[in-house]
This record gives structure tokens, sequence and C-alpha cells, in this order.
């Protein structure tokens, strides 16, 4: 019998986040995956900017999936022209081809970085809907907007898109991973949720969408988190102190940015579970 579930192309399904991915999708959905290298949910080994390539593998999926880019770690290490070919030619060349295959969604993966948060000059946190105008600060932020406006550009009638910025996803010390939980981190578990939704939710034309983890902050918080953040920590989340104190660990001084992900509930059900507590939890078990 005919396997009848959905066929999704994932690029760069060997990489961290794209594993990850892979590893959700395929609960429920058929993987054909690309990437330079070799890797559990990678079937098809090549470039994203290889036409022939892609146009072969594009045949009969549902959905493309595309998490392959240059990222922060490349910047100074990689030029500029390969960042533009990667990032922007590459993800050309995928919409190229899913709308001569009718393909139906095309999800990108993007970040908030775009949003430019570090180099604002601020007197209050920082909260960021996708509202907020981006301030690219190197070329992986330049070039993952232009990636996005190719999206946006192909998108209609017979392409929805949607643009996942993604918060900080990497590994660091625990008591950073903790902290940045509550107002500008990811668990890549959640990240791969958010993707799965992005390729299935219906919906039409064009999105972007914040993926992060839940924060107890509200809008009205944004000055005390500048100035005073376990003010509010405190009466929003109490047990952090706590936390925090009986890890000795030191408690910083300040918030600068809240990452907001309404939207993403809104559109696709977006429900993140691995927050501040999941990392305490996971930490002790």
């Amino acid at each position: 019998m005919a396997d009848k579930r959905l066929r999704i192309l994932i690029t760069g399904s060997s990489g961290r986040i794209g594993t990850a991915v892979a590893e959700r999708i395929a609960r429920e959905a058929v993987i054909v995956g690309l990437d330079l290298r070799a890797g559990p949910w990678t079937t098809a080994l090549g470039d994203i900017t290889n036409t022939k390539l892609v146009e072969s593998l594009v045949q009969r999926v549902d959905a493309i999936v595309h998490v392959a880019a240059l990222l922060t770690p490349h910047v100074g290490c990689r030029s500029d022209e390969e960042f533009w070919q990667v990032n922007v030619e590459g993800t050309r060349t995928l919409l190229g081809a899913a709308l001569r295959a009718g393909v139906r969604r095309f999800v990108l993966t993007s970040t908030t970085s775009v949003y430019g948060c570090t180099s604002r000059p601020k007197d209050r946190a920082i909260w960021v809907t996708e509202e907020l105008d981006p301030q690219p600060e190197d070329i992986y932020d330049i070039t993952k907007l232009e990636a996005e406006r190719s999206c946006q550009e192909a998108s209609g009638p017979d392409l929805s898109v949607a643009v996942l910025r993604m918060s900080r996803c990497f590994p660091e010390p625990d008591h950073q991973l903790a902290f940045y939980r509550l107002y500008r981190g990811v668990d890549r578990r959640d990240v791969a949720e958010g993707h799965w939704l992005a390729a299935t939710v219906p919906f039409e034309g064009f999105e972007i969408l914040n993926l992060s983890a839940e924060t107890p902050f509200e809008v009205g918080d944004v000055d005390l988190l500048w100035t005073d953040p376990w003010r509010v920590i405190d009466e929003r989340a109490p047990e952090v102190r706590e936390a925090f104190l009986h890890r000795g660990w030191d408690l910083p001084q300040r918030i600068d940015r809240v990452y907001v992900i309404e939207k993403a509930r809104r559109v696709l059900g977006y429900r993140p579970q691995y927050g501040f507590r999941a990392v305490l939890d996971e930490r002790a078990a």
C-alpha cells in the first residue's frame, strides 16, 4: 500500500536544528533530507544551490522546510560572498523549484538576530514583536533578511510561506540557559514543533513569526526589566530567585529585550513546552 503521509523536504537535515526538526516531523511525515554531510535524516548529499539536485528532490513533496544556512559562528570565517550564495541564492533556488513543482508550503528558518537588539540604544527593555523594524548588525542578518524578502516575493496563491525567527538556541552554561528562557531563548524541541506546525497548519500568503520560549513578562514591565528586573521576576515567576540562590548562581541585573510569541500562538497554535522550569528539572534529573 502506498504511503499516504506528507512528504517534506528538509534542508540542513544533519545540523543541530535540522536534526531536531527532522526527528519531530518524521513522527508524522516522510522525510527527504538534504545536507552537505551525512546524518540520520539525510537522504541526499549536496548543495542547496545545485538547481538540478534541488529540482529532483522537490518532485512530489508537499512542503519544504529550509533550515540550511551559514550562521553567526561563520561570520568572519566565511566571506560575505559565501554568505550571500548560501543564505540568499540557496533560498531562491529552493523557492524557484518549489513554484515549478507545485509545492504548496515553504518554511524558512530565520533568526531574531535580525531585530538588532544588541546594538539599539536602550533605556528600557525592547518588546520584540514581528512589527519591530529589523536592524541588521552583520552579514548573517543581512542575508537572512534578504532571504526573507525573497520568500515574501515568491509567496502567493500557489505557495504559502512562513518565516520563523527563532531566538537564542545553542548550548551554554546552565545559569545562562535558564535565565535566557525567561525572555530571549528557546529549546530546540520547541523550535522543531514550531517548524512542524508551520509546515502543516493551514494559512494563506506570507507570515513572519517569532519562535521563543514562553515569557512571564508583560509589555508594561519593560522599564523595570531594564532597571530592576528582579522586582518583576519575583512577582511574575517567584521561584526563579530561589532556584538561582539554591544553585549558587549570580542574579543577572538587566533584561534588555523580550521576544514575543503571541502571533505564533494565534497563527500556528504554537505552545512551547521547554522553558525555564524545564531547564531546572532536566538538570536536576
